[in-house]
Parts: C-alpha cells; structure tokens; sequence
C-alpha cells in the first residue's frame, strides 16, 4: 500500500511516500510564493522516487500551514499530531519534539504512549528559529555552515541581552565593534536561540529525552546548545525536516487500513 505525506511549511515544502511503512520516495523543494505549486513538485518527486504513479496511492494525508493549499490530499491533520506520529516512529521513547523551521518553533509534549500531552507555538516572531540564524548569518557574511563551524570553535561565548532579531543584529554590531571574536558571538547567538527554545520546553513542562526536528536541526552548534539547556539528552532523526511529512505518511496508512477494516 502506497501513501503520501506533504508538509507544507513556510519556508519549504516537504513530501514522504511510503510503500507498506516503509519509506521509498522523500523530497523537498522551497515553498516560494506558490505554497499549491510547491506542494505539487514535491508530491511528484517523492512519488516518482518510489517508483509510482498518482493512481496508486490509497490515501494522502497533508499537513503544515499551508496544508489546504496541497490540493491532491484526501485529509488534512495539524502539524502538531503529524510531527508526533513522525517522531514516535523516527526516535521512539522521546518525551518531547523541539521542532525548529525557517519561520516558527514549537515545543511538543508527549506523554509515555507518545501521544500529544501539551504543546505551544511561536509563529508571530523570528526570534528562536531559522530566520534568526538566517539573519545573523547575513551580518557576518557567512553561510550557515560556516556560522554553525565557528560558533562550535568558541572559547568564550558572549551573552546577548536580546533574542529579538532586529535588537540583536544591533548588539552584534555593537560586540563586533568591542573586539569580540566571531566565533564567540556566535556561539552567543546560539546559545540565545537555546534559551528561547528552554522557556518553550519549560511551558509545557517537557521532561526525558527530546527530539529536536526542524531545518534547524541539521546544525550541530544548535543542537549543542540545545543539548546545554536543556541538560537532556536531545536526538536528532535521520531526516529531521521530513517527521512532519512523515507523520502525515504515517497517519494516511493507518486511516486507509481503518477504512478498509
């Protein structure tokens, strides 16, 4: 049985076809201004990354923001449930889902069966997501992985007084002109993103160990800092941008296996 998972975030797009639970075709491409024409590149991607064609899907199941935008889905569940089913198969025995995008965080508890317990989102400001990162990199000039090598080759981080973005460009500015090194400002810029992420964690009250998903887990200064805050062990999935789509792949199966029940 073939089903589809499509997330469709804001600043990309992500697709997962599975074949019997097993994943067979993945892809992801930026969401750009057509949230509906991403959805349709991606689900074509995957789907021909598993060899087969759009009659042979028994069900897709979309999810993300811009989840009513994919117009190929037979269902559409939240973000929040697709990323837990996602995580509960991808890192099983997680207590909690720190999932980090380009434009919005969110902090997910789960109880001992892996369900959903409490969550909350940040999605109306940059600071403690990709964006930030993003920003920051811009000021210095880098890339992302270079910003993620040299804040990982920090002797002394500095602190910063503000995750607000457009403060802390300022500040950056500010410390650059003091003498600072670049790799302790950095590492500051992470462990400022950390910070935002603790207080989430802390709201719904996340204990045991984390999965930290999202584009922004694919860098390991983040995932250090993250790791450093939270004094937890935090585990990063093979495929972190995907859990979502992969929930929602997941989720498709197990709907279409009632149905036919």
């Amino acid at each position: 049985m073939l089903t589809c998972g499509i997330d469709v975030g804001a600043r990309t797009t992500k697709a997962v076809v599975l074949a019997d639970g097993v994943v067979r075709g993945r892809a992801i491409a930026a969401t750009g201004s057509d949230p509906a024409d991403a959805a349709r590149r991606v689900f074509a991607e995957a789907l021909d990354g598993a060899g087969g064609r759009a009659g042979d899907l028994a069900r897709t199941v979309a999810t993300g923001y811009g989840r009513s935008m994919a117009d190929m889905a037979d269902t559409r569940v939240t973000e929040i449930t697709c990323q837990a089913r996602g995580v509960r198969h991808a890192a099983a025995g997680v207590r909690g889902i720190l999932d980090v995008g380009g434009q919005d965080s969110k902090a997910i508890a789960l109880d001992a069966a892996g369900q959903v317990r409490d969550f909350v989102m940040n999605d109306r400001c940059a600071a403690g997501t990709g964006r930030f990162l993003e920003v920051m990199a811009q000021v210095f000039d880098m890339d992302l992985e270079e910003v993620a090598r040299r804040a990982l080759a920090a002797e002394a981080p500095v602190h910063l007084a503000s995750t607000c973005t457009v403060f802390a460009e300022s500040e950056v500015v500010t410390l650059r002109a003091q003498g600072h090194a670049c790799e302790d400002i950095l590492a500051g810029l992470h462990a400022a993103v950390a910070a935002r992420l603790k207080g989430m964690a802390e709201r719904v009250a996340m204990d045991g160990p984390v999965a930290f998903t999202g584009g922004v887990a694919r860098n390991r200064a983040a995932v250090e800092a993250v790791r450093q805050a939270l004094a937890a062990e935090v585990l990063v999935p093979a495929d972190p941008e995907t859990t979502g789509a992969l929930g929602a792949a997941l989720l498709a199966a197990e709907r279409e296996s009632e149905s036919e029940g």
